[in-house]
């Protein structure tokens, strides 16, 4: 473990897992998540970031290789988040890969509960064929709620018979009923986040009466025939390790080849402090070199 992953991990434990357990309003969360990423990431020089008249963004850094794009759906527990909170880490990927990012948008819970965000994830993915890529032109990513989305969609697409030519997620979060024993087991260990407001969190996405486990937003509980590759990123250390470590096998369940890695210690989705932890590049370099394998098939 770097020293700079030993500070962040006892900032994070002393002062944000502390006042993530106090705060209540998700308008606030919201805000603050947006400070909290304007402080963590270091765009890469030269970041390019362009918001299109179809809505989504455009991430890149240097010229960005034609014909081929990374699909991504920002985390954020779904109340929080955007493209602008995630573009200094997907600016680096976009160095890094030699791809273009289109950077996804979708409405947040409360005011948008489920199932606003996956119909806006499906619509991005309409919206990106548009543009002219094919399926197989295509990787989807994500991070944390983002990575879930991700799969929901690549559940949906699979079952269409248009999957994508792979899928990456950071931590994602794949199972709203909450079934995991991580949830538990590493309730004291996780530096971020409090394991006892993940159902409040629950109650703000989900309408009174819909089902945590529908595919849609819960991809733990999906089909994916004829899943491509898939890459999934997680730490040992945070209360959503199991929804990763689930997924992995019900993907493989379906024939995906499916690569897992698993950090020992570091913080939810951790790949957002590129430029600050060599563990957060390191990360980065793995995505965009599966990325690329993928695309320049």
């Amino acid at each position: 473990m770097s020293w700079q992953l030993r500070a962040l991990t006892a900032i994070l434990r002393r002062v944000v897992r502390p006042h993530m357990q106090r705060v209540g309003d998700p308008v606030r969360i919201r805000v603050q998540f947006d400070r909290m990423t304007r402080l963590c990431n270091r765009p890469p020089p030269f970041l390019c970031h362009l918001t299109g008249r179809d809505g989504l963004d455009r991430v890149s850094v240097g010229t960005p290789l034609a014909g081929k794009v990374i699909l991504y759906f920002h985390g954020g527990g779904y109340i929080s988040g955007s493209p602008k909170t995630h573009a200094a880490m997907l600016g680096r990927l976009s160095q890094l890969s030699g791809l273009e990012v289109c950077a996804a948008p979708y409405p947040l819970a409360p005011e948008a509960p489920f199932p606003a965000a996956f119909e806006a994830a499906v619509a991005a993915w309409e919206r990106v064929l548009r543009r002219g890529y094919r399926p197989s032109d295509v990787v989807l990513g994500g991070d944390s709620a983002g990575g879930g989305l991700a799969l929901a969609l690549l559940s949906h697409l699979c079952q269409r018979g248009t999957p994508p030519a792979a899928l990456f997620a950071m931590s994602p979060w794949c199972d709203l009923t909450l079934s995991g024993e991580s949830l538990t087991r590493n309730a004291a260990r996780d530096p971020v986040f409090p394991a006892a407001r993940i159902a409040e969190l629950v109650g703000y996405v989900l309408p009174v009466g819909s089902d945590p486990a529908d595919p849609r937003i819960s991809p733990l509980f999906g089909a994916f025939p004829d899943c491509p590759p898939v890459l999934l990123h997680s730490s040992a250390a945070e209360i959503l390790r199991d929804d990763a470590r689930r997924m992995a096998g019900v993907l493989r369940g379906f024939g995906a080849e499916v690569t897992e890695y698993v950090h020992p210690t570091a913080p939810h989705v951790w790949h957002l402090s590129d430029g600050w932890l060599p563990e957060a590049r390191r990360a980065l370099c793995d995505i965009a070199y599966f990325a690329n394998t993928h695309l320049r098939r």
